[in-house]
């Protein structure tokens, strides 16, 4: 297992200053992480600090509530991948799906997908931590269907991040069709290997260097 693959090496904090997105960048090269997660204002700085390179740019989409309208996180993504990124995290609807409108949910994921569609993946943030078991599986279903390519557990910014039993119940719910993504909390070597044995295949780390 080539760990370093797995890591989304990220910084959303509101009071990131370009030396650290420029710092982020270097350690993500020098560890040569899966990618850079950063806020859509530093896309266009990661996608030069990393041009030749095979670490990817991802930002975020309707970040960090979900309720912005579907148009703009269409246009957020547009203007993403216009900027250099390739891969796109977004927050859903998350009142929408505890509301049970489940077309809504699904038309809003679906409009991303398809706005980033050969241009970017898409990675599905459902914040697992504000959702029931039944809510998850419900959404888990939805992205399939969107065919969206990831399904991600959290933003960071809410009440509590990633559990290795809600990474398991989402594995379960996309099967093969969708990979997840595990973030929020992630801190140890041990919360790494707990969250890839029970199905991420990537994970979203602000201290991406100490776990290597």
């Amino acid at each position: 297992m080539n760990k370093s693959k797995y890591i989304d090496h990220t910084l959303l904090k509101a009071d990131a200053t370009q030396s650290m997105i420029e710092k982020l960048a270097q350690e993500a090269k020098k560890h040569d992480f899966a990618s850079v997660c950063v806020n859509p204002y530093w896309v266009p700085l990661c996608a030069k600090l990393l041009a030749g390179t095979d670490v990817k740019v991802c930002t975020v989409i309707g970040f960090p509530l979900g309720a912005n309208t579907t148009a703009t996180k269409v246009f957020e993504t547009q203007n993403a991948i216009e900027n250099g990124a390739t891969e796109v995290d977004m927050v859903i609807n998350i009142g929408e799906l505890k509301n049970n409108n489940l077309d809504v949910v699904q038309q809003d994921i679906e409009a991303v997908v398809n706005a980033a569609k050969g241009k970017a993946l898409t990675k599905v943030i459902i914040e697992t931590a504000l959702l029931t078991k039944e809510e998850i599986i419900a959404v888990s279903k939805l992205v399939t269907n969107a065919k969206a390519e990831f399904i991600k557990t959290s933003t960071g910014f809410s009440t509590a991040g990633a559990t290795a039993e809600n990474v398991k119940l989402m594995a379960d719910s996309t099967g093969t069709e969708v990979a997840v993504k595990a973030s929020g909390g992630v801190r140890t070597q041990e919360d790494f290997e707990v969250m890839v044995s029970a199905g991420a295949t990537r994970v979203g780390a602000s201290n991406g260097v100490a776990l290597m």
